[in-house]
């Protein structure tokens, strides 16, 4: 797992940025992997920005969403689908019929699991996942103690989750309590695994996703067994990481290091 701690949410967001869109202009038919909520929101205007300066094309780039509200239509304004509207599609170039949302209205939501599964295996899998991370550790919608070997599935929400998402809505009622979500072995599929978090409240997260152990009961610990993770947290949400002062000393010596290997 690489750890790339930044000054703050701007600097890192600025080197989400760089990584995805130098991936995207190495490789036009990509497969991302997008997460909605917060934490992106810089890398989705950087990414928006460097469309419309030419800069990078994302009219051939396939992508998955990690999750998706039970019983929002599309066009609900609190959809997840409304949510990449309004802060990506809207703003590149892609083709919508190449960007896939859960389907949160689905008639058999089981189906429509099996279904997304099979959609993201027949795109050849993701080649990287954007994540962030909720207060309590959980990967898109897999709450402590999911299996770390789940694939797309329904899952109840926690009240915590209700209660940190209820600043959406007009009211905590409004909040669905029901979700579609990625899988975490789903989520470990991916070619790269791309996680961001900012903030002094995501700091117990973050150290128990990069330093605790590997436990459903902080299912971004599962990253740890990822072959090819980035973790990227601002010095607010790095602040308990015993270890902060290494991952500084190695991200100031990679360049050092890609040059002997």
């Amino acid at each position: 797992m690489e750890v790339i701690v930044c000054r703050d949410y701007e600097e890192m967001s600025a080197k989400a940025a760089e990584i995805v869109i130098g991936a995207v202009r190495k490789k036009p038919k990509f497969v991302l992997g997008l997460a909605t909520g917060t934490t992106p929101l810089g890398l989705y205007k950087r990414m928006a920005e460097a469309n419309r300066a030419g800069k990078v094309d994302f009219s051939k780039v396939v992508t998955f969403n990690l999750d998706e509200y039970v019983g929002l239509a599309p066009d609900h304004v609190q959809s997840y689908r409304h949510f990449m509207d309004a802060n990506l599609f809207n703003h590149v170039n892609i083709n919508k019929v190449n960007t896939h949302v859960p389907d949160g209205k689905a008639k058999s939501l089981l189906a429509a699991c099996e279904k997304y599964e099979q959609m993201i295996a027949d795109a050849g899998g993701i080649d990287l996942q954007v994540l962030g991370i909720g207060r309590d550790g959980h990967l898109g919608f897999n709450e402590p103690g999911t299996s770390l070997a789940s694939r797309t599935q329904v899952v109840v929400l926690t009240e915590e989750t209700i209660e940190d998402n209820s600043r959406l809505f007009q009211n905590k009622d409004e909040v669905p309590r029901f979700a579609v979500t990625m899988g975490i072995q789903t989520i470990l599929n991916a070619r790269c695994c791309l996680m961001m978090a900012n903030g002094k409240n995501k700091a117990d997260a973050v150290k128990g996703c990069v330093e605790g152990p590997v436990t459903a009961m902080n299912t971004a610990s599962a990253l740890q067994m990822h072959p090819n993770a980035v973790v990227i947290v601002d010095e607010a949400a790095a602040a308990k990481l015993e270890l902060l002062d290494y991952y500084k000393w190695c991200r100031k010596g990679k360049e050092q290091l890609t040059n002997l290997l």
